[in-house]
């Protein structure tokens, strides 16, 4: 139960340091000793909120809380972290559905929203299919965004749609890609590298709140055109979990399992570092109900 224990440690820290500018979730991932993204990620899936709206939701009820007790509205503005009292008011109703001024005189009107209590519910015949494998350090190849862990579950969906119609309808899809010689770098590196076989995630050290993504595949060497990088992975253990049917449907229902069942539960492993592989086959097509991928997360055994 590790995995919610350091998610309830969270909460509470959240509690106790509601007024600190400084509060974020990668200040939380050090605290409870987990990495961001997978922290962030976590708590997502866990709870149904980001971090920041988490702690911004809990700031405005609080808030509410102050200024029907007497806080001038300018006064819970700035103890809450609010640069102006027009930004916090314009927050303020939008969460609450009406303002600060009417909370004053009638606190029924306040929208209550409690602290979370992170819990969790195991349900039977639902085995997850996974294999624990210990891979050597290898290098990818891809193109690369960042993201912000806020909003990433909507982005990188898009990030795929406008590399696949950029690249794979442009040469990817067509008979003389597949068959011929790619005729430019781009095309050679997509071919030779079979990238859009992994979507990687990489969380660098010392840069808050963002990742790297990268719509990769397996370096085998060669030249490295300029829209392109190459990363090297650590060795790690893998914890590889299989999924089947058509994306993203498959691949999402599988990573909530991860977090909602196997993380809390499985008793030996937990998270080693901030990385995070998808796979993709390259047989059928990925609305196929029986397309294969897997989600690949780094683990060590419990207290190791």
């Amino acid at each position: 139960m590790e995995w919610l224990s350091a998610l309830g440690r969270a909460i509470d820290y959240i509690e106790d340091n509601l007024k600190d500018e400084t509060l974020c979730a990668d200040k939380l991932a050090e605290e409870v000793a987990v990495s961001s993204f997978y922290f962030q990620k976590g708590f997502n899936i866990l709870t149904g909120y980001s971090v920041g709206e988490y702690i911004r939701n809990r700031r405005l009820y609080c808030a509410a809380l102050d200024i029907a007790n007497g806080t001038k509205v300018i006064d819970a503005a700035m103890d809450y972290g609010w640069e102006t009292p027009e930004s916090f008011t314009k927050a303020f109703s939008r969460f609450h559905g009406t303002s600060p001024q009417n909370v004053k005189n009638d606190s029924h009107l306040i929208k209550v929203f409690l602290p979370l209590k992170i819990s969790v519910t195991v349900n039977g015949g639902n085995r997850m299919n996974y294999r624990i494998e210990k891979m050597d350090g290898f290098k990818i190849i891809g193109i690369k965004r960042q993201f912000n862990g806020e909003n990433a579950y909507q982005e990188i969906p898009k990030f795929w749609s406008e590399i696949y119609e950029k690249y794979y309808l442009t040469f990817c899809d067509k008979p003389e890609y597949k068959d011929g010689v790619p005729t430019n770098p781009v095309e050679k590196a997509f071919k030779e590298n079979n990238v859009g076989a992994y979507g990687v995630c990489v969380e660098p050290q010392g840069r808050c709140g963002t990742f790297d993504y990268y719509i990769a595949g397996e370096y085998k060497g060669g030249d490295v055109p300029p829209e392109m990088e190459v990363y090297e992975m650590p060795s790690l253990q893998w914890a590889k979990f299989e999924c089947t049917g058509p994306m993203p449907g498959a691949l999402q229902s599988v990573n909530t399992e991860i977090f909602k069942t196997w993380l809390p539960t499985n008793g030996k492993y937990e998270i080693a570092a901030g990385f995070n592989i998808e796979w993709y086959s390259d047989e059928g097509t990925p609305d196929d109900a029986n397309y294969k991928s897997e989600i690949w997360i780094p683990v060590k055994e419990i207290g190791k």
